[in-house]
């Protein structure tokens, strides 16, 4: 078993008697069904159904004080907590941005079970995800018998599943919640109530309109740059994302890229060969709800 601290993760905390209704109320993934060491992924969107942050989330037991912890990038916790405090208005909750950081943790089971520890919900073999000041990444990952290692490994495990990352594989402020995903990782509950964005998100869902989406690619040679564009021949389909020991995450548009394997084209980014790792998957209708 593996552990990396990620540096790049900040955790802010919810908490008071009306924070459970108040965050149902604006974030994508349904609190009703949190509970301690049971983790969540959702965002909080704009009024127009983009991203303005994805989070992991999970209820802080009772020896913690209770309320909600929110695991999101660090460059972004202090916009999520400002946005929350700007929606509170006169509901009774406290947000805080808290000097905790992530450790990650996968390839097994952990040895034991840390408080503020829940297993990735976004998709299977993700691993377990530990809130803890980063002076104990090492104790914590001695308790649970993991190998302690470098960020970039936990990455490379991301990047061969899929699972993509914002600011990396998708813009904060210019994506929506299919075109990342998250309807397909267990990020978006489309049976609870109302959210911010939900009328957009709900529209993309039940017309099938979501166009764009983030798929896995397999690279031949060295990788593509974030940010570059993927061209079928000389025509654009979509941006290269992240990437790590031959295999990436790209942000296409389905349809075109439908059209190029349809003609034999391949697809380049910045000079260099990839293909997709489930070609079927530009052709699937983009309708797939999470419970």
């Amino acid at each position: 078993m593996k552990s990396a601290f990620l540096p790049d993760r900040g955790v802010i905390k919810v908490a008071g008697e009306d924070a459970r209704n108040f965050l149902n109320g604006l974030v994508t993934t349904d609190l009703d069904r949190l509970k301690p060491g049971l983790g969540r992924f959702g965002a909080l969107l704009t009024p127009q159904g983009k991203i303005i942050v994805d989070f992991l989330i999970t209820e802080a037991p009772a020896g913690h004080g209770g309320g909600f912890l929110i695991d999101c990038p660090k460059a972004l916790a202090d916009t999520l907590a400002t946005k929350l405090k700007f929606y509170k208005l006169r509901a009774k909750v406290t947000v805080d941005n808290l000097d905790l950081g992530v450790l990650a943790a996968w390839d097994g089971e952990p040895a034991a079970q840390p408080d503020l520890a829940f297993a990735d919900p976004r998709a299977d073999g993700l691993g377990t995800r530990i809130l803890i000041p980063e002076d104990l990444k090492q104790k914590l990952s001695d308790l649970i018998g993991a190998e302690l290692v470098d960020a970039a490994g936990y990455e490379a495990h991301r990047i061969a599943l899929g699972v993509p990352r914002g600011g990396l594989d998708f813009m904060y402020g210019d994506a929506f919640p299919h075109e990342t995903n998250m309807d397909r990782l267990a990020g978006v509950d489309f049976d609870k109530g109302c959210y911010v964005g939900q009328e957009v998100v709900s529209r993309m869902q039940h017309r099938g309109t979501a166009r764009t989406r983030s798929v896995k690619v397999l690279l031949e040679d060295a990788s593509p740059e974030p940010g570059t564009t993927i061209l079928a021949g000389d025509k654009p389909v979509g941006t290269m994302g992240s990437s790590a020991g031959g295999k990436g995450i790209a942000l296409v548009r389905i349809d075109r890229v439908a059209d190029a394997l349809d003609a034999g084209q391949p697809l380049t980014a910045g000079g260099l060969a990839l293909t997709l790792a489930e070609p079927d998957i530009v052709r699937i209708p983009a309708k797939q709800p999470i419970a």
